[in-house]
Protein backbone atom coordinates (compact mmCIF):
# COMPACT_ATOMS: atom_id res chain seq x y z
CA UNK A 1 0.00 0.00 0.00
CA UNK A 2 3.05 2.52 -0.16
CA UNK A 3 3.21 4.78 -2.74
CA UNK A 4 3.58 8.55 -4.13
CA UNK A 5 2.60 10.54 -6.75
CA UNK A 6 2.78 14.08 -7.54
CA UNK A 7 1.29 16.38 -10.77
CA UNK A 8 1.49 20.39 -11.69
CA UNK A 9 -0.58 22.42 -13.92
CA UNK A 10 -0.05 25.99 -14.96
CA UNK A 11 -3.44 28.54 -14.38
CA UNK A 12 -3.58 32.62 -14.34
CA UNK A 13 0.24 32.87 -13.36
CA UNK A 14 0.53 30.53 -10.63
CA UNK A 15 1.33 26.90 -10.32
CA UNK A 16 -1.11 24.36 -8.80
CA UNK A 17 0.50 21.11 -7.38
CA UNK A 18 -0.79 18.21 -5.63
CA UNK A 19 0.87 15.69 -4.06
CA UNK A 20 0.02 12.50 -2.25
CA UNK A 21 1.63 9.81 -0.49
CA UNK A 22 0.44 6.46 1.37
CA UNK A 23 1.89 4.04 4.27
CA UNK A 24 0.44 0.61 5.06
CA UNK A 25 -2.79 0.93 7.40
CA UNK A 26 -5.30 -1.96 7.88
CA UNK A 27 -8.03 1.07 7.36
CA UNK A 28 -8.18 4.25 5.20
CA UNK A 29 -6.74 7.03 7.15
CA UNK A 30 -6.60 10.27 4.93
CA UNK A 31 -4.75 13.66 5.95
CA UNK A 32 -5.16 16.56 3.85
CA UNK A 33 -3.48 19.82 3.35
CA UNK A 34 -5.45 22.27 1.18
CA UNK A 35 -4.71 25.78 0.13
CA UNK A 36 -7.67 28.50 1.52
CA UNK A 37 -9.14 28.86 -2.27
CA UNK A 38 -9.88 25.18 -2.64
CA UNK A 39 -10.96 24.53 1.26
CA UNK A 40 -14.55 24.65 -0.30
CA UNK A 41 -14.13 21.26 -2.29
CA UNK A 42 -12.55 18.96 0.27
CA UNK A 43 -15.37 16.93 0.38
CA UNK A 44 -15.11 16.05 -3.35
CA UNK A 45 -11.34 15.74 -3.07
CA UNK A 46 -11.42 13.58 0.05
CA UNK A 47 -14.45 11.33 -2.22
CA UNK A 48 -12.28 11.38 -5.18
CA UNK A 49 -9.16 10.15 -3.22
CA UNK A 50 -11.48 7.15 -0.96
CA UNK A 51 -13.03 6.04 -4.69
CA UNK A 52 -9.41 5.03 -5.30
CA UNK A 53 -7.14 3.96 -2.30
CA UNK A 54 -9.26 1.38 -0.22
CA UNK A 55 -6.33 1.05 2.88
CA UNK A 56 -3.27 3.14 3.66
CA UNK A 57 -2.27 6.06 6.14
CA UNK A 58 -2.63 8.68 3.25
CA UNK A 59 -1.39 12.11 3.35
CA UNK A 60 -2.74 14.25 0.21
CA UNK A 61 -1.70 18.38 -0.07
CA UNK A 62 -3.31 20.72 -3.12
CA UNK A 63 -1.10 24.09 -3.33
CA UNK A 64 -0.49 26.86 -4.83
CA UNK A 65 3.20 28.49 -6.18
CA UNK A 66 2.59 32.54 -7.52
CA UNK A 67 4.94 34.20 -9.76
CA UNK A 68 7.03 36.72 -8.33
CA UNK A 69 4.76 39.47 -9.96
CA UNK A 70 1.09 38.07 -8.67
CA UNK A 71 2.81 37.19 -5.32
CA UNK A 72 4.18 40.24 -4.20
CA UNK A 73 2.15 42.46 -1.43
CA UNK A 74 0.28 45.00 -3.20
CA UNK A 75 0.40 49.15 -1.70
CA UNK A 76 -2.71 50.60 -0.64
CA UNK A 77 -2.63 53.73 -2.33
CA UNK A 78 -5.49 55.62 -0.87
CA UNK A 79 -3.96 54.58 2.62
CA UNK A 80 -0.66 55.67 2.14
CA UNK A 81 -1.72 59.13 0.16
CA UNK A 82 -4.25 59.83 3.36
CA UNK A 83 -1.00 59.34 5.64
CA UNK A 84 1.65 61.96 3.53
CA UNK A 85 -0.95 64.08 3.16
CA UNK A 86 -1.68 63.86 7.42
CA UNK A 87 2.13 63.95 7.83
CA UNK A 88 2.26 66.93 5.67
CA UNK A 89 -0.31 69.30 7.64
CA UNK A 90 1.54 68.38 10.86
CA UNK A 91 4.92 69.08 9.63
CA UNK A 92 3.70 72.68 8.53
CA UNK A 93 2.14 73.30 11.76
CA UNK A 94 4.98 72.54 13.96
CA UNK A 95 7.20 73.75 11.45
CA UNK A 96 9.23 70.83 10.71
CA UNK A 97 10.94 70.68 6.86
CA UNK A 98 9.94 68.18 4.76
CA UNK A 99 12.65 65.17 4.38
CA UNK A 100 12.18 65.71 0.69
CA UNK A 101 10.33 62.05 0.43
CA UNK A 102 12.55 60.27 3.10
CA UNK A 103 9.29 59.70 5.04
CA UNK A 104 8.38 56.80 2.61
CA UNK A 105 10.01 53.87 4.77
CA UNK A 106 8.41 54.84 7.86
CA UNK A 107 4.65 55.47 5.37
CA UNK A 108 5.66 51.57 4.40
CA UNK A 109 5.88 50.71 7.94
CA UNK A 110 1.99 52.17 8.96
CA UNK A 111 -0.68 49.88 9.57
CA UNK A 112 -3.06 49.08 6.42
CA UNK A 113 -0.15 50.21 4.04
CA UNK A 114 0.73 46.70 2.77
CA UNK A 115 -2.15 44.82 2.66
CA UNK A 116 -3.89 42.56 0.54
CA UNK A 117 -7.74 43.64 0.59
CA UNK A 118 -9.13 41.85 -2.91
CA UNK A 119 -11.47 38.40 -2.40
CA UNK A 120 -10.27 35.72 -4.58
CA UNK A 121 -12.99 33.14 -5.38
CA UNK A 122 -12.39 30.04 -6.92
CA UNK A 123 -13.56 29.95 -10.74
CA UNK A 124 -14.84 26.74 -12.42
CA UNK A 125 -12.00 27.11 -14.95
CA UNK A 126 -9.50 27.09 -11.77
CA UNK A 127 -11.31 23.88 -10.40
CA UNK A 128 -11.27 21.84 -13.56
CA UNK A 129 -7.79 22.85 -13.94
CA UNK A 130 -6.82 22.30 -9.77
CA UNK A 131 -8.98 18.83 -9.99
CA UNK A 132 -7.13 17.61 -12.90
CA UNK A 133 -4.06 17.85 -11.30
CA UNK A 134 -5.30 15.92 -8.11
CA UNK A 135 -6.49 13.13 -10.23
CA UNK A 136 -3.86 12.87 -11.85
CA UNK A 137 -1.41 12.73 -8.78
CA UNK A 138 -4.01 9.97 -7.51
CA UNK A 139 -3.37 7.70 -10.91
CA UNK A 140 0.35 8.34 -10.76
CA UNK A 141 0.38 6.92 -6.90
CA UNK A 142 -2.17 4.09 -8.02
CA UNK A 143 0.71 3.23 -11.22
CA UNK A 144 2.98 3.17 -8.25
CA UNK A 145 0.86 0.62 -6.13
CA UNK A 146 0.55 -1.50 -8.96
CA UNK A 147 4.33 -1.58 -10.14
CA UNK A 148 4.69 -2.66 -6.03
CA UNK A 149 2.17 -5.11 -6.22
CA UNK A 150 3.43 -6.99 -9.40
CA UNK A 151 6.96 -7.24 -7.31
CA UNK A 152 4.94 -8.35 -4.28
CA UNK A 153 2.90 -11.23 -6.35
CA UNK A 154 6.25 -12.24 -7.96
CA UNK A 155 8.07 -12.23 -3.86
CA UNK A 156 4.80 -14.26 -2.64
CA UNK A 157 5.02 -16.58 -5.69
CA UNK A 158 8.41 -17.59 -4.79
CA UNK A 159 7.70 -17.78 -1.06
CA UNK A 160 5.14 -20.52 -1.62
CA UNK A 161 6.89 -22.15 -3.98
CA UNK A 162 9.58 -22.78 -1.30
CA UNK A 163 7.38 -23.61 1.13
CA UNK A 164 5.68 -26.66 -0.99
CA UNK A 165 8.98 -27.78 -1.92
CA UNK A 166 10.24 -27.51 1.90
CA UNK A 167 7.37 -30.04 2.57
CA UNK A 168 8.10 -32.53 -0.19
CA UNK A 169 11.30 -32.55 1.85
CA UNK A 170 9.88 -34.29 4.56
CA UNK A 171 8.47 -37.26 3.28
CA UNK A 172 11.47 -39.65 3.33
CA UNK A 173 11.50 -38.81 7.37
CA UNK A 174 8.20 -39.80 8.10
CA UNK A 175 8.50 -43.16 7.25
CA UNK A 176 11.96 -43.65 8.86
CA UNK A 177 10.60 -41.40 11.86
CA UNK A 178 7.97 -44.54 12.78
CA UNK A 179 10.44 -47.15 12.56
CA UNK A 180 12.84 -45.18 14.66
CA UNK A 181 10.15 -44.86 17.07
CA UNK A 182 8.68 -47.80 16.94
CA UNK A 183 12.49 -49.15 17.82
CA UNK A 184 13.42 -47.11 20.49
CA UNK A 185 10.18 -48.15 22.41
CA UNK A 186 11.08 -52.13 22.23
CA UNK A 187 14.54 -51.28 23.10
CA UNK A 188 13.18 -49.76 26.11
CA UNK A 189 10.81 -52.25 27.15
CA UNK A 190 13.56 -54.90 26.32
CA UNK A 191 15.89 -53.16 28.73
CA UNK A 192 13.68 -54.39 31.98
CA UNK A 193 14.03 -57.85 31.56
CA UNK A 194 11.73 -58.09 34.97
CA UNK A 195 9.39 -56.47 33.03
CA UNK A 196 6.40 -59.12 31.29
CA UNK A 197 4.66 -57.24 28.02
CA UNK A 198 1.45 -57.87 26.38
CA UNK A 199 2.69 -57.93 22.75
CA UNK A 200 -0.53 -57.17 21.36
CA UNK A 201 -1.54 -54.59 23.91
CA UNK A 202 2.11 -53.03 23.08
CA UNK A 203 1.23 -53.14 19.41
CA UNK A 204 -2.22 -50.92 20.15
CA UNK A 205 -0.44 -48.69 22.69
CA UNK A 206 1.98 -47.82 19.80
CA UNK A 207 -0.41 -47.72 16.31
CA UNK A 208 -2.22 -45.25 18.90
CA UNK A 209 1.09 -43.23 19.68
CA UNK A 210 1.94 -43.06 15.86
CA UNK A 211 -1.16 -42.15 14.83
CA UNK A 212 -1.04 -39.35 17.26
CA UNK A 213 2.37 -38.27 15.24
CA UNK A 214 0.87 -38.72 11.92
CA UNK A 215 1.50 -35.06 9.62
CA UNK A 216 -0.47 -36.31 6.79
CA UNK A 217 -3.90 -34.49 7.51
CA UNK A 218 -1.70 -31.29 8.52
CA UNK A 219 0.78 -31.68 5.28
CA UNK A 220 -2.98 -31.72 2.55
CA UNK A 221 -4.34 -28.93 4.80
CA UNK A 222 -1.11 -26.89 4.07
CA UNK A 223 -1.13 -28.06 0.87
CA UNK A 224 -4.28 -26.52 -0.02
CA UNK A 225 -3.75 -23.32 1.71
CA UNK A 226 -0.72 -22.86 -0.54
CA UNK A 227 -2.72 -23.65 -3.48
CA UNK A 228 -5.93 -20.92 -2.06
CA UNK A 229 -3.29 -18.59 -1.29
CA UNK A 230 -2.38 -18.91 -5.36
CA UNK A 231 -5.66 -18.80 -6.42
CA UNK A 232 -6.70 -15.47 -4.30
CA UNK A 233 -3.31 -13.46 -5.26
CA UNK A 234 -5.13 -13.90 -9.08
CA UNK A 235 -8.78 -12.29 -7.89
CA UNK A 236 -7.68 -8.72 -8.10
CA UNK A 237 -7.34 -5.88 -5.74
CA UNK A 238 -8.69 -5.90 -2.14
CA UNK A 239 -7.62 -8.73 -1.33
CA UNK A 240 -4.71 -8.42 1.56
CA UNK A 241 -6.93 -9.28 4.37
CA UNK A 242 -7.98 -12.50 2.70
CA UNK A 243 -4.37 -13.27 2.47
CA UNK A 244 -3.32 -12.24 5.92
CA UNK A 245 -6.08 -14.97 7.06
CA UNK A 246 -4.80 -17.80 4.56
CA UNK A 247 -0.98 -16.89 5.82
CA UNK A 248 -2.21 -17.52 9.46
CA UNK A 249 -4.18 -20.83 8.47
CA UNK A 250 -0.65 -22.14 6.90
CA UNK A 251 0.99 -20.62 9.90
CA UNK A 252 -1.04 -23.35 11.96
CA UNK A 253 -0.33 -26.35 9.89
CA UNK A 254 3.56 -25.56 9.76
CA UNK A 255 3.26 -24.81 13.54
CA UNK A 256 1.38 -28.37 13.98
CA UNK A 257 4.11 -30.61 12.11
CA UNK A 258 6.42 -28.70 14.01
CA UNK A 259 5.46 -30.09 17.10
CA UNK A 260 4.53 -33.61 16.44
CA UNK A 261 8.33 -33.63 14.13
CA UNK A 262 10.28 -35.27 16.87
CA UNK A 263 13.45 -36.17 14.78
CA UNK A 264 16.30 -33.16 14.15
CA UNK A 265 16.18 -33.17 9.94
CA UNK A 266 12.18 -32.32 10.05
CA UNK A 267 12.19 -29.88 12.50
CA UNK A 268 15.23 -28.15 10.58
CA UNK A 269 12.87 -28.08 7.59
CA UNK A 270 10.09 -26.65 9.57
CA UNK A 271 11.94 -23.49 10.46
CA UNK A 272 12.77 -22.97 7.07
CA UNK A 273 8.97 -23.34 6.20
CA UNK A 274 8.04 -20.53 8.80
CA UNK A 275 11.36 -18.50 7.85
CA UNK A 276 9.46 -18.25 4.31
CA UNK A 277 6.08 -17.86 5.69
CA UNK A 278 7.33 -14.90 8.15
CA UNK A 279 8.77 -13.02 4.66
CA UNK A 280 5.22 -14.30 3.46
CA UNK A 281 3.67 -12.11 6.44
CA UNK A 282 5.72 -9.26 6.63
CA UNK A 283 4.81 -8.41 3.21
CA UNK A 284 1.00 -9.17 2.76
CA UNK A 285 0.63 -5.81 5.06
CA UNK A 286 1.82 -4.05 1.50
CA UNK A 287 -1.47 -5.72 0.07
CA UNK A 288 -4.91 -3.56 -0.06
Amino acid sequence: MTGYGKASAEFGGKKITAEIKSLNSKALDLQTRIAPIYREKEMELRAMISSELERGKVDFSLYIECDDASAATPINRPVLKSYLEQLRSVADELGIKDPEGRWLPTLLRLPDVLTRTEVVELTDEEWTVARGVAQQAISRLMDFRRQEGAALERKFTEKIDNIAALLTQIEPYEQARVEKIRSRIVDGLNSIPEVQVDRNRLEQEMIYYIEKLDINEEKQRLVNHLQYFRQTMQNGHGQGKKLGFIAQEMGREINTTGSKSNIAEMQNIVVRMKDELEQIKEQVLNVM
